[in-house]
């Protein structure tokens, strides 16, 4: 069998999914925009318990990605801790406060129907 060779957004998907993991980001939702959207192939959202985790898990996230894949991500409303948006380019990484994300239901509104557009 071929080992399947991983597109760039694909291994920065599987880092962003392990940082996430590794730093204990909660109820992580991957939702795959191709035909959805020209902004990113692949988004995921999560929560922090607090908003210290929240900024904690975006800080960190972004140097991974900085010193794994050596991209400089966008990063967004670090400074309040109720929701970091982190554009890596071919992945867009959304961290909430449970509360924040309960509020905005981002994924409910992508993943509600298959023709969704942007």
């Amino acid at each position: 069998m071929g080992k399947h060779l991983e597109t760039p957004s694909e291994k920065m998907l599987a880092l962003i999914l392990k940082s996430l993991d590794e730093n204990k980001a909660e109820d992580v939702v991957q939702i795959d925009l191709r035909g959805k959207s020209s902004i990113a192939d692949q988004m995921v959202v999560c929560s922090g318990r607090s908003s210290r985790q929240v900024t904690a898990l975006a800080e960190k996230l972004a140097e991974e990605i900085k010193h794994d894949l050596d991209v400089i991500s966008k990063i967004e409303g670090k400074e309040t801790g109720d929701w970091v948006l982190i554009d890596a380019g071919d992945v867009i990484v959304h961290i909430f406060r449970p509360e924040v994300r309960e509020f905005y239901q981002l994924e409910k509104m992508w993943m509600a129907s298959p023709s969704a557009t942007a």
